[in-house]
């Protein structure tokens, strides 16, 4: 598993756990399938921001794939 903080160890189609912008004091994560990469530096130190299928925007907390 990854933290998410690298670009090149996500991709589109991997599985993930995102925190979205408005769950980033409870650190409530959401599960989804990565459909658009959002972050365009190959680092963040919150995360990747993603689109998952579903259209949530959030930043990669874990990589579960």
């Amino acid at each position: 598993m990854s933290d998410g903080k690298n670009r090149k160890d996500i991709q589109i189609g991997t599985e993930v756990e995102v925190v979205q912008k408005h769950h980033q004091r409870s650190g409530e994560l959401t599960e989804g399938i990565v459909k658009k990469i959002l972050t365009n530096s190959p680092t963040h130190p919150h995360g990747i921001k993603v689109m998952l299928d579903g259209g949530i925007v959030g930043r990669v907390k874990t990589k579960l794939n």
